[in-house]
C-alpha cells in the first residue's frame, strides 16, 4: 500500500510540472497533458542515456564536423539581421558621422543596397532569405493567406490543430496525444542543409521558424510564435476611465478596474480551458493598491509584487488554473499607468513561459530552459513589441520605447552567448526592433503626416535615429567578437518608407463591378456582407489579392484558364498607375500576375496578382481588416506611420560584409548560397540564389 501511495504521488507531481511540454493552448486546442507526461518520461531517460554514450558521441561530432568543414573558406559566418533597416538613412547617417562602425564596415569590407522580394513583407522575405529561394518554392506569401471554403484570413505561416482523440472525464475533455503543429513554409533554411553536412548553427528569431526547425544546433523561434492566448499578441488595458476604442481597435482589449475600499478589481483573460467542456475562458484575478511611498502593491492569487507608477516591472509570472490540479504558466510585464483620481494598468501580451512552455519554441526544447537560466525570463511572442497599444494611444512614445529597450537588452544577451558559444559553423541573430520602431515613429521624419495631429507632443521625435546610432554601438562590440576566419554580414530583409495613405482594394472591386455586396447589408469585418456568388477578385492580406476561382474557392465563379487569364491582365491594365486623385499622386506603380514573377510547385497558392504600391502607400486598415467602405484612399492617422509593404524596388535592405561582394545586385536570396558556399557545402537544386563571392576568395577585415 506504502508503494502505491509514493508511485501515485510521483504521477501526480510529474503530471503537474509535465502539463506545459508540447501542449498548445489557444482556440480550438487543448492540452495534451498525458502526451506530456510520457514525453517527461521519455525526455529523462534519453537524457541519461547521452550522458552514457557522450565521450563516443562527442569524438564522433568532432570528427564529422571536421570533416564538414574541410573545404571551408572559413571557420565561421555570423549574419546579424537588423529587420528594415533601410539603406536611404544608413547613407545619410553614415555620411552625417552618426554611424562610424556602420562607416568602417562599409570602408573595409562591402555595402549594397538587397534586393527583397516580391512583395516586400518579412514572413516573404525571410523565408527567401533562409532558403535561398522565391516565394513559389517556400510558399510563403504573406503574414495571411485565407481559408478556401470560409473566405476568412488564416495565418500563412504555421498551422495549429487539434490533438485528434479525446477521453471524456466528467466535465473534462483530456486530449490523447499531441495537438497538430505544423510549420507550412517549405524548403530547407540553410542551417539544415549544413546540419545534413554535420554543420552545427546558432540561430535567433529568425522570423518564420515556428515550430522551430530540427538540426544539430540550437535555435529560437522568431516572427508568428503566438501568445498564451493563442493570438500573434493581445495586450490587456485595465482602467477606471470610461475609454472605447471603437470596432476598428486591434491587437488589445480595454477592461475595467472596479474600486472595492481602497482596492481596485481586475481579471487577467487567459487562454480557453478546452480540458472543460465549452471551452470556457481561463482567468485570473487581482488587485491593486496604493502602498508607502506611492508605490502600487499588485496582488496575484499566489504573490505579490510592488510596482512604480510608470516603470515596467520584470517579467512576472502569470499562471491560470486549467482544473485537475493542471496550471498554465506564462509571463507579462505590468505597468501602472496612473494612479490617482483614475488608475490605469497595462499588461502586456502574455508571453510563454520560457522555462515550462506551454509548446514547442526552441530546438532543442531544452534550449528555452537554457536561456531562461542564463538571462531570466524573456520576451518569445513573435511580435514582441507591442505596436497595437501605442496604435491605440494607451501607452506613451517614451512607454513604448522603453518596451522595447528591455526586449532589445534580452536578444543581446542572447545574440553575444551564442557568439561566445558557437566557436565554428553559423550564428544568425535577428532583431525587430529596427522594424517596429520605423514603424511606429516615422510620422516625425515626414513633414505634414497626417498622424502627427492625432498623438500627443513626445520629446522622442529623435527615436529612429538613436535607434540607429544604439545599434552601430551594438554593430562595434560584435566586429569586436569577429575573428579573421570569419565571415560577417549585417543585412535587412526590406527597407522602409513613411505609410501616409492607406488603399482599399475591395472599395475599388466593388465600385468597379468585380466584387458585390448583400443587399442590405451591414458594413463588417472579414468581408462578412460580400455576396459571393458574383464576387470575382477579392483582397486578403497586405501584399495583393485572388480571383474567386471556380473550383478552388468555395463559391467561385471564375472559370480557370482563359477567362481567369483574360482578368487578371484586365486588373493589371486598370489598376497600374492607379491615381490618388485627391492628392494627384500615383497610389499604385505595378501590379503583378504571380505566375509571371514566382516559379516553383506552389504558385497556385500564391495571390493571383501582388501590388506594387507607391511610395507613402499602403494596403489600408479597412481593406486588411476586410471593411469594405466608400473611400478607396484614405489618411493613414495611426502611429504606425512608416512601412515596407510597397514597390519592392522602392524598399530594398541593406547588405555589409566583412568580405568583398562580387555580384553587382545582390538579392536576399543570395544569402543562403553564401552561407553554403563559405562553409565549403554546395547549394541545393531548389535554390534560387548564387553565392556572392563565388568567385573570390574571403579579405577579411582587421
Amino acid at each position: 500500500m506504502r508503494k502505491i501511495t509514493r508511485f501515485t504521488l510521483l504521477v501526480t507531481a510529474l503530471l503537474l510540472v509535465a502539463t506545459p511540454a508540447y501542449a498548445y493552448v489557444g482556440p480550438g486546442a487543448g492540452f495534451a497533458f498525458i502526451t506530456s507526461f510520457f514525453f517527461l518520461i521519455a525526455t529523462f531517460f534519453v537524457a541519461l542515456f547521452s550522458v552514457m554514450i557522450w565521450p563516443i558521441r562527442f569524438l564522433f561530432i568532432w570528427l564529422r564536423r571536421r570533416r564538414a568543414l574541410k573545404n571551408a573558406k572559413v571557420n565561421r559566418v555570423v549574419v546579424l539581421g537588423l529587420d528594415g533597416m533601410d539603406p536611404d538613412l544608413t547613407e545619410k547617417w553614415m555620411a552625417e558621422g552618426h554611424l562610424p562602425n556602420f562607416k568602417a564596415l562599409s570602408e573595409k569590407g562591402s555595402f549594397s543596397r538587397l534586393q527583397t522580394t516580391y512583395p516586400a513583407v518579412s514572413p516573404v522575405a525571410w523565408s527567401s532569405f533562409m532558403t535561398g529561394a522565391n516565394p513559389g518554392r517556400h510558399r510563403i506569401y504573406d503574414f495571411l493567406s485565407r481559408d478556401k471554403n470560409t473566405y476568412l484570413p488564416t495565418l500563412s505561416s504555421a498551422y495549429i490543430g487539434n490533438a485528434k482523440k479525446t477521453i471524456k472525464l466528467g466535465k473534462y475533455r483530456i486530449p490523447v496525444g499531441k495537438p497538430d503543429i505544423r510549420l507550412l513554409r517549405k524548403s530547407k533554411p540553410f542551417w539544415v542543409v549544413l546540419s545534413d553536412h554535420g554543420v552545427r548553427s546558432s540561430i535567433l528569431r529568425v522570423p518564420i521558424t515556428f515550430p522551430p526547425d530540427k538540426f544539430k544546433g540550437v535555435q529560437l523561434s522568431g516572427m508568428c510564435v503566438p501568445d498564451l492566448l493563442g493570438s500573434q499578441g493581445t495586450f490587456s488595458f485595465f482602467t477606471t476611465r470610461a475609454i472605447d476604442m471603437g470596432d476598428d481597435a486591434e491587437g488589445g482589449v480595454v477592461l475595467p478596474l472596479t474600486k472595492s475600499g481602497k482596492e481596485y478589481l481586475g481579471e487577467i483573460k487567459g487562454p480557453p480551458n478546452s480540458l472543460v467542456e465549452g471551452s470556457p475562458d481561463m482567468i485570473l484575478p487581482f488587485k491593486l493598491s496604493k502602498g508607502k511611498n506611492g508605490a502600487c502593491k499588485l496582488t496575484l492569487p499566489d504573490k505579490t509584487y510592488w510596482l512604480e507608477v510608470g516603470k515596467f516591472s520584470g517579467w512576472l509570472p502569470v499562471k491560470f488554473k486549467a482544473g485537475l490540479g493542471i496550471k498554465v504558466s506564462g509571463i507579462a510585464h505590468f505597468l501602472v499607468t496612473e494612479f490617482g483620481d483614475e488608475v490605469s494598468l497595462y499588461v502586456t501580451p502574455i508571453n510563454l513561459d520560457p522555462e515550462r512552455p506551454a509548446f514547442p519554441i526552441t530546438n532543442p526544447p531544452a534550449y528555452s530552459m537554457y536561456l531562461a537560466k542564463q538571462i531570466g525570463p524573456y520576451a518569445n511572442l513573435g511580435l514582441a513589441e507591442d505596436t497595437w497599444v501605442l496604435n491605440e494611444g494607451l501607452l506613451t512614445d517614451d512607454q513604448f520605447l522603453k518596451e522595447c529597450e528591455l526586449i532589445h537588452e534580452e536578444r543581446e544577451q542572447m545574440f553575444f552567448d551564442a557568439l561566445e558559444k558557437t566557436r565554428s559553423g553559423v550564428v544568425v541573430c535577428v532583431f525587430d526592433d529596427t522594424d517596429r520602431i520605423q514603424h511606429m515613429f516615422f510620422r516625425y521624419l515626414e513633414k505634414d503626416h497626417p498622424a502627427l495631429s492625432h498623438y500627443p507632443e513626445s520629446d522622442r521625435k529623435d527615436a529612429i535615429l538613436d535607434l540607429y546610432k544604439k545599434t552601430d554601438v551594438m554593430l562595434g562590440r560584435v566586429m569586436n567578437q569577429i575573428k579573421k576566419d570569419d565571415a560577417f554580414f549585417v543585412m535587412s530583409d526590406h527597407g522602409f518608407k513613411p505609410f501616409v495613405r492607406g488603399v482599399n482594394l475591395n472599395t475599388w472591386l466593388h465600385q468597379n463591378g468585380y466584387l458585390a455586396l448583400k443587399p442590405d447589408s451591414k458594413k463588417g469585418k472579414w468581408l462578412s456582407n460580400v455576396n459571393w456568388e458574383n464576387t470575382r477578385a477579392y483582397q486578403v492580406g497586405l501584399g495583393g489579392f485572388y480571383l474567386n476561382l471556380k473550383g478552388r474557392e468555395a463559391k467561385g465563379i471564375v472559370e480557370p484558364g482563359a477567362e481567369a487569364e483574360a482578368l487578371i491582365r484586365e486588373l493589371i491594365e486598370k489598376l497600374t498607375n492607379l491615381p490618388d486623385e485627391e492628392r494627384s499622386e500615383i497610389g499604385i506603380n505595378d501590379v503583378w500576375a504571380a505566375t509571371d514573377i514566382y516559379k516553383g510547385p506552389y504558385v497556385g497558392e500564391a495571390p493571383d496578382l501582388i501590388i506594387g504600391y507607391n511610395v507613402g502607400y499602403r494596403a489600408g486598415w479597412d481593406g486588411v481588416t476586410g471593411v469594405i467602405t466608400d473611400k478607396v484612399f484614405d489618411d493613414n492617422v495611426k502611429a504606425w506611420s512608416g512601412d515596407h509593404c510597397m514597390d519592392p524596388r522602392k524598399v530594398p535592405g541593406v547588405l555589409f560584409s566583412t568580405s568583398k561582394i562580387t555580384k553587382d545586385s545582390p538579392s536576399i536570396m543570395d544569402i543562403a548560397p553564401t552561407v553554403l558556399g563559405q562553409l565549403g557545402v554546395k547549394k541545393p537544386g531548389y535554390m534560387d540564389g548564387e553565392s556572392l563571392m563565388e568567385q573570390g576568395s574571403k579579405e577579411a577585415v582587421s
